[in-house]
This record gives C-alpha cells, sequence and structure tokens, in this order.
C-alpha cells in the first residue's frame, strides 16, 4: 500500500537547530482541519441557532469542540504511530464490503461538505458583488479547483501557510463584527447550560455537531501528521504526538471562538430583534441595519469567502485521501478536485435553478444533517483502531479516553437515530405514497444501521486475529524441536504412474528402513463403485499385481512394507486407509491436472488434506 498523501508525505523536516524551531515545525495541520469547523455549513447552522433560541445552543457547540478535540487528537495518534491514516487502517481491518461500504458513506460525506463549500463561495461572491447572481457564483467556483493544485506543488508548508492566513482572516473579521454587536455576556453564560427546547432545537443541534466534527476530518488529520518527518523511536513519536496535540487545541478553540462568534452574532442581532434568519445573505442583508455599521456586512462576506475557499481545499485533500485510502486508487489530483467539485455542484445548481435562491439556507442545514448522520461510520472504527494494543503497541489510548470516546460515539449516535426516526415516522405519516417511502428508504435506513452495528461490534470479537505488528508476520514464536521424533508409519498413494517413483522415494527419504510403509491404490471403476471390496474383476487383480510388485521391490531392498486396496472415490477412501492403518504421514504424488480438469475430475488432495490428522507431503 502506497503512502497516505505520497507527494507531501514526510516532506517537512522537524529537526530544527532549537527545540522551539522544532516545535513550529509540527504546526500546522490541525489548522488545515480547523477550517473544516468554520466553513459555510457551520455558518448555515450558527446563523439559525442564533437568531431562533438565541444564545441557548452555545453548550452545543462547547460539547461539539470537545468531542472533536477527542477524535482529532486520536486521528494524530493514528496516523503518527501507525503511519496509516483511517482510510488505510479500515482497509486493512474490515473486509471489501465493508470497505466499500464505508467509502461510499465517506464520499458523500465529502460531496455533502464540499455542497456547502460550494454554496458558501457563491453567496459570499453575491453579496460582495451584487450583479453576480448565486447561480452565475456557483458555476464560478469551479474555477478554484485548480488553487489547490498551484499551492500542492509549492509544498505543504506553502499550502498550511495559505490556510492559516484564512484563518486568521475569518477570525479578525468576526472579532471585529463581535465588538460592534455588543452581546450581553450575561445571555452568553446562560447559553452554557445544556438543554433543547424542541425537535427543531435538536434539528439545529445535530446540525451543529455535524458541521463541527466532520467525518472527512477525521481522515485527512490522519493523513496530514504523517508530513511530518521525526525519528520513528518512543522518544520521537512521543514529542510528535505531544506537538500535535497543542497543534490541534490552539486551532481547534479558533475555530471554536468563530463558530461561538456567529451564533452569538446573530443572537444579538437577530434572536433579541425578535427576526429569525435561515439564509447567509438575509443575515449579511441586515446586519447593517440591526448593527448600524456598514462595515459588518463588508467583513461578513469576504469571511464567508475566506471560509468556503480554504474548506474546500481541505475537502479535495480529504477525497484523495479516502479513496487512496480505501481502494488504493490514485488520480491526477486534477482530475481528483474537478470529480469532487462537479458531484458538489450539480446538486446546488439544480437546487438554486429550480427552488430559488431562497432555498440555499435549507440546503446548507441540510448538507450537515448528512455530515452528522455519517459521523458514526467514521468515529467507530476509529476508536477500535487507537484502542487496539496490537496496532497502537504502548501508545494505545488510556481507558478514560475510551470512556469519553465511547460516549460521544453514543451521544452522536443516539441523536442521529432520533432524528432519522422522526423524520420517517412524519415522512410517512404525511407522504401520497406511504408504502413507496417504506418499501425505499426505510430498508436503505435498515441496511445502515446492521453496518453500523457490524463495525461496532464484529471487531470487539475478532480483534485478536486481527492484530497488525510491526513484522510483516507479527512476531515468530520459539521453535519447538523434537530431535527423537520420527515416522514410524508412512503412507503412499500410488496410480502407476511415472510420478510413483518420486513419491515412494520422497518418502523412504522420510523413514528410512525403521519405517513401515503402506502402498494405497483406490480402484474408481464402476464395479468398485457398485459393489466396494466384493468387486471382483480384471482391473482389480491387474492393479492388485502392480502393487504387489512395487512391494516386492521395496522389500528387496530392505523395506518394511505392506499394501491397501481402496474402493470408490479416491477423496473418501484415501484418508479412511490412513486412518484404518494409523499411519504417521501421508506422501502422494500430485496428479497433474489443473484448473478446468481440476473441475470436471475434482481436486482429490484438496478434499484429503481436509479429513486427516496428520501431515501431508505432496510431491
Amino acid at each position: 500500500m502506497s503512502k497516505s498523501l505520497e507527494e507531501v508525505n514526510a516532506s517537512v523536516n522537524t529537526s530544527g537547530k532549537t527545540k522551539f524551531r522544532g516545535f513550529l515545525a509540527f504546526l500546522g495541520p490541525a489548522y488545515m482541519i480547523s477550517v473544516g469547523y468554520m466553513d459555510p455549513g457551520n455558518w448555515a447552522t450558527d446563523i439559525a441557532g442564533g437568531s431562533q433560541f438565541g444564545y441557548s445552543l452555545i453548550w452545543v457547540l462547547i460539547m461539539s469542540n470537545l468531542i472533536a478535540l477527542l477524535l482529532q487528537s486520536h486521528c494524530t495518534r493514528l496516523g503518527v504511530v501507525s503511519g496509516k491514516d483511517l482510510a488505510q487502517a479500515s482497509r486493512e481491518s474490515f473486509p471489501a464490503f465493508v470497505n466499500m461500504f464505508l467509502y461510499i458513506l465517506a464520499e458523500i460525506a465529502i460531496a455533502a461538505c464540499d455542497l456547502a463549500e460550494v454554496i458558501g463561495m457563491a453567496i459570499g461572491i453575491h453579496l460582495l458583488f451584487p450583479n453576480v447572481s448565486i447561480l452565475a457564483g456557483v458555476c464560478i467556483t469551479v474555477l478554484d479547483s485548480f488553487l489547490l493544485l498551484f499551492l500542492l506543488n509549492k509544498g505543504i508548508r506553502k499550502l498550511e501557510a495559505f490556510i492559516i492566513s484564512l484563518v486568521i482572516l475569518i477570525g479578525v473579521s468576526f472579532l471585529i463584527q463581535l465588538l460592534i454587536a455588543q452581546p450581553s455576556l450575561k445571555q452568553i453564560a446562560g447559553g452554557l447550560i445544556p438543554g433543547i427546547e424542541n425537535q427543531d432545537a435538536l434539528y439545529i443541534a445535530i446540525g451543529i455537531i455535524g458541521a463541527t466534527v466532520m467525518p472527512h476530518n477525521l481522515y485527512l488529520h490522519s493523513s496530514l501528521v504523517q508530513t511530518r518527518q521525526f525519528r520513528r523511536n518512543e522518544v520521537g513519536i512521543k514529542k510528535a504526538l505531544r506537538f500535535n496535540l497543542i497543534d490541534s487545541v490552539v486551532a481547534l478553540n479558533l475555530a471554536l471562538f468563530v463558530n461561538a462568534a456567529i451564533l452569538i452574532l446573530a443572537a444579538a442581532s437577530f434572536f433579541t430583534n425578535g427576526i429569525q434568519v435561515s439564509e447567509i445573505q438575509d443575515a449579511h442583508r441586515l446586519l447593517e441595519p440591526m448593527l448600524g455599521s456598514s462595515l459588518a456586512p463588508v467583513l461578513f462576506a469576504v469571511a464567508l469567502i475566506a471560509a468556503g475557499q480554504s474548506s474546500t481545499i481541505t475537502g479535495t485533500l480529504a477525497g484523495q485521501v479516502v479513496m487512496e485510502g480505501y481502494l488504493n486508487l490514485r488520480l491526477q489530483p486534477w482530475l481528483r478536485r474537478l470529480i469532487t467539485r462537479l458531484i458538489a455542484i450539480i446538486p446546488a445548481f439544480f437546487t438554486i435553478l429550480f427552488l430559488g435562491e431562497q432555498s440555499t439556507g435549507k440546503l446548507l442545514i441540510l448538507s450537515q444533517v448528512i455530515l452528522s448522520m455519517q459521523l458514526g461510520f467514521a468515529v467507530i472504527p476509529l476508536i477500535h483502531f487507537v484502542s487496539d494494543k496490537g496496532k497502537m503497541g504502548e501508545f494505545v489510548i488510556p481507558l478514560w479516553q475510551r470512556i469519553a470516546s465511547w460516549t460521544a460515539a453514543i451521544v452522536i449516535i443516539s441523536l442521529n437515530i432520533k432524528l432519522v426516526y422522526g423524520f420517517l415516522s412524519d415522512w410517512i405519516s404525511t407522504s401520497e405514497s406511504p408504502l413507496l417511502v417504506s418499501f425505499t428508504i426505510v430498508p436503505v435506513c435498515v441496511f445502515c444501521f446492521i453496518m453500523l452495528l457490524y463495525i461496532t461490534f464484529v471487531p470487539l470479537f475478532v480483534k485478536k486475529h486481527n492484530h497488525n505488528h510491526d513484522h510483516f508476520h507479527g512476531g515468530i514464536s520459539p521453535l519447538q524441536l523434537n530431535k527423537n521424533e520420527h515416522y514410524t508409519r508412512i503412507a503412499i498413494t500410488v496410480d502407476f504412474s511415472g510420478s510413483d517413483s518420486k513419491a515412494i522415494n520422497k518418502a523412504i527419504a522420510m523413514g528410512g528402513t525403521e519405517t513401515q510403509y503402506v502402498l494405497l491404490h483406490v480402484l474408481e471403476s464402476t464395479n468398485a463403485v457398485m459393489y466396494g471390496e466384493e468387486a471382483f474383476d480384471m482391473e482389480r487383480e491387474q492393479d492388485f499385481q502392480y502393487l504387489k510388485k512395487y512391494a516386492d521391490q521395496l522389500k528387496e531392498q530392505g523395506y518394511n512394507c505392506e499394501m491397501a486396496l481402496g474402493f470408490g472415490n479416491p477423496r473418501t477412501e484415501i484418508p479412511n486407509l490412513v486412518n484404518s492403518h494409523k499411519c504417521d504421514l501421508l506422501v502422494m504424488g500430485t496428479h497433474g491436472h489443473k484448473t478446468f480438469k481440476d473441475i470436471l475430475l475434482g481436486a482429490t488432495i484438496d478434499s484429503v488434506r481436509h479429513n486427516v490428522n496428520i501431515p501431508l507431503l505432496l510431491v
């Protein structure tokens, strides 16, 4: 299997002249991940949550950020310790059909994420340049596909620097907007108390979780940490884990600030004035009259474009990681980028074309709910991998992290099951064709739930058989040598062909003059099949004479020999003869036919080896 993101793998040297420079060399991957936590999909859910429910969902943001920090630290651990990304680890651990299912879900998640970025950038372009429609903005976003290629060719550090500059731009923009809005600190503190008002609040909360903890970020982070070159010993790995954790804490808390700023800005500007906003463009339009500043909407639009541009770059890299990891298929970067972008543009284009620009907000929130619903299929394998001592060795996560991780996974999955059940119930009860929904959508949901149970529980029972070690064969056990053991009774199958001499010579070499040799031959004639040992015909007599000649020649050379005839099917008769004569080794000459003849004649050897409990030697 090739290395993850091979063109930039281990391309950043972390052995700086000073400890501080070495630390700086590790910084970067988490900032690229953090932009996924502040993309336009987050904006949609945060604006909807803030304008509809005020400050009450701030606790969801904080909980989501803690979950994200825990899971992203698992990703860095997996990538640093095992040298594999999440997709590669899944491909090695699960059967092919499970991997294909997980791959399809991962691609859907990336498409949903890219959909949010396409719409967000299109809206941002429209807000800065009103003459450019959102539909035209969607088409323009195709052009940014090649920005990633240009930056990646300059090196991963140049790409990280570009992303960090966009993150700083977003953060500064919202800091200024918060200073203008002057939200109530008392109400912000009240939003730290957990609570969900109704089904609509649950929908937004799940959207916030999906927009914060993104499946594709888990795949990407486990790959990006491998761009650092460090000594792969205990000290080097511990240092890499420590510095990557610091990188993640700083970057994800910056993302939390941006998300909280968006929600607080929406609450302070709209909720307190009794205005519900579901569209990003409406939020932009209302900022100036609500805050009394013309600077706020400009900063809002600029930050939105920056968020969309930075997120689309990381989404493309995640698509490359997923495709190469699951399918071991590598496309040209420009082709991969174009495919990812077209998958996102097509639904966005037709949704806006037929439903109008006012539908973009609902489409953004839906994309984030889709992301949240697929989280379990990325989170559960990740927890299994970093909890497996066979894969992680001494760097396996401690018990408290396992408990916290499984608790987070259960919370996410439970919320999603509740949401899906509520949607299906409403859909079936209000649909004009309830049977159509029941026999199409419901089976798909049931199948996904079964697959979720599979990846959750099956690894717990088969883990001990799937441990991966540093050695190709998982290490070796000490040899148990017994110099005094030798074979006392060796069975030899003969068919009176040229292979008999080879088989008998090999048996003699294995045994010597003290061993008892048993020559086996099976008659397969119609009489032999019908009458068994009572079959007396010319073939039996002839084969018996041939067998006797072999035995006489061996006896003349000083070897102990006896004969045994079988009747019927060799696949059952040979094991019967071996077992009845209590042999401790079976030597067989290969019959020489392959493939098509095996289908017609049957592979005798395969059947025999499954029905004897002694060593089988093929000559």
